[in-house]
């Protein structure tokens, strides 16, 4: 056993252990039978405009453990926390959980093929336009909101996430989103065009 095989089996029976006590489902059987799984750092909750967030996808290949990690953000980008999109409530920030099959195959912005929402989602909504996130339970509303797992700029990574966010969970490197959509189509192809996200954050991690 190779030392990435070792650590994939390690990271793949912590995360199993932390899904466990949460009550949320972990997949273990077959290939690329993916655990999608957003880790949201925490900076007292100041919008840093920064991708500074991790994407972790856990999974087998040919019965083998293995994983990979992207970076990525799971919150809004500044422009979007500081001017109105129209929602009398707010800007969506994504409520940390499982979402069991809430996510197809399907185009962004009829732009490129990304994972879509399909089912419903909790969200934070943030109205008053400052530099904090605000993360209030009272201000949580659920539904279909456009929440998509897609790419920023198709060329390059980018120094700060700007537009590219207005809730939705956004890679930085066009390259790493490519190698996350080839698993994911190999998982449509075995298991159907559903797929399941959760997001954690980093206090969850001991």
């Amino acid at each position: 056993m190779n030392t990435k095989d070792f650590n994939s089996i390690v990271i793949a029976n912590y995360f199993k252990q932390l899904f466990d006590k949460k009550g949320y489902a972990f997949f273990t059987n077959g290939d690329y039978n993916l655990n999608i799984i957003g880790i949201r750092t925490n900076h007292q909750n100041i919008v840093t405009n920064q991708y500074d967030d991790i994407i972790l996808v856990i999974y087998k290949e040919k019965g083998v453990q293995n994983h990979k990690m992207y970076q990525m953000t799971t919150e809004p980008g500044k422009h979007f926390m500081q001017e109105s999109l129209g929602n009398p409530k707010g800007t969506a920030i994504l409520v940390p959980g499982q979402y069991r099959s809430c996510w197809t195959i399907d185009k962004h912005r009829n732009k490129y093929y990304a994972l879509c929402q399909c089912g419903k989602v909790k969200v934070y909504r943030d109205g008053n336009f400052d530099n904090v996130y605000d993360l209030l339970p009272e201000k949580i509303d659920e539904g279909y909101f456009g929440i998509n797992i897609h790419r920023s700029n198709e060329a390059y990574t980018r120094q700060t996430i700007d537009m590219y966010s207005a809730g939705c969970q956004v890679f930085n490197n066009p390259k790493d989103f490519k190698e996350f959509m080839d698993l994911c189509y190999k998982q449509k192809e075995l298991y159907g065009n559903k797929f399941t996200y959760t997001l954690i954050n980093e206090t969850d991690l001991d």
